[in-house]
């Protein structure tokens, strides 16, 4: 499966701003804590205090590094800049002229020891295996599972991958996994299984309904006597009396 399955909105807002962040997020990724106060304090001009800073905010947002292309929304700007006394938010335009590849760059490197932020090379099989799982437990499409990965990612503080190599690693484990799914379907069943599955479907004598019909639809009355009662049809036994 290719990449193809990604919607354009799933596209556009992969590692990137989708426009400025709501009031929320913005407190909850671009707050600065105390050692994130001091640490961009600590640089020597101010489009670097706040090139820091946001550049802080936006991995945890985001899951990725700014590029020297990137474009911040100026509300993130202000917001930040605000925190760190900075009175011109404006300045955050010098701050991707000293920027090479972001995995390269000094901010990002002391960002990511700060936040214990990993490679995506080390979340690589968690990853595949908390996919997998989803597999098999839901009817999740491949444009719902990609999203699922990337909160994964963004919880477990994994850096994001290129969008290709995501969408591609996605689609692997789903096409995998469901191939393995049809494998355990289409097994040959022993006589002695096939026997007890089918006798499930079986109305025992004097029951009203199936023992397999009663598991499905538990007892009405939730009391106690709802309980036994329960017990006392799966058993076979004339309207659910105990014996």
């Amino acid at each position: 499966m290719t990449v193809e399955y990604l919607s354009e909105d799933q596209t556009a807002r992969y590692g990137r701003f989708a426009g400025e962040p709501s009031a929320q997020e913005l407190e909850e990724f671009f707050r600065l804590d105390t050692v994130a106060l001091e640490q961009a304090a600590a640089k020597r001009r101010p489009h670097n205090r706040l090139g820091w800073a946001v550049q802080w905010g936006t991995v945890r947002m985001l899951g990725t590094f700014l590029s020297a292309s990137a474009e911040v929304p100026p509300g993130v700007a202000e917001f930040v800049a605000e925190q760190l006394g900075i009175d011109d938010p404006s300045c955050l335009k010098l701050y991707p002229e000293r920027l090479p590849t972001p995995t390269q760059h000094e901010h990002a490197r002391e960002i990511r020891r700060l936040l214990k932020i990993r490679d995506f090379e080390d979340g690589d099989l968690a990853l595949r295996e908390y996919i997998a799982g989803r597999v098999w437990v839901s009817n999740e499409g491949p444009r719902a599972l990609f999203d699922r990965a990337v909160t994964w990612l963004l919880r477990n503080r994994v850096l994001m991958p290129g969008l290709t190599q995501l969408a591609r690693l996605v689609g692997e484990v789903r096409t995998g996994e469901q191939s393995l799914i049809y494998s355990v379907v289409d097994a040959p069943v022993e006589p002695e299984f096939r026997r007890g599955l089918l006798e499930l479907l079986d109305v025992p004598e004097g029951a009203a309904r199936s023992v397999l019909e009663g598991w499905r639809k538990g007892p009405r009355d939730v009391s106690g006597r709802g309980a036994e009662g329960r017990v006392g049809a799966d058993a076979g036994h004339p309207r659910g009396e105990v014996r």
